[in-house]
């Protein structure tokens, strides 16, 4: 199995950036296609098979939304 190292990246995006990002996502979502996305250097593949939620924090004197996409890793053979 390929092991992936752990990573935990948040990365600031201007508005349009953002807006693109996820009206690709919608897109690929509506059309039951898996979506492609690059993240600090890192090309993410979502699969079709991914579970979706929203997450709201509050703490600290801030609020934060996040849309999560969730999906486990793929075993592959070396």
């Amino acid at each position: 199995m390929t092991h992936k190292p752990d990573r935990d990246i948040e990365k600031d995006y201007p508005l349009s950036d953002f807006i693109n990002k996820l009206r690709r996502l919608a897109d690929a979502l509506e059309q039951g296609r898996r979506f492609e996305i690059q993240i600090a250097g890192e090309r993410i593949s979502v699969p079709v098979r991914a579970t979706f939620n929203i997450e709201h924090e509050r703490g600290d004197g801030e609020e934060e939304i996040e849309f999560q996409i969730k999906w486990p890793l793929e075993k592959t053979a070396d």
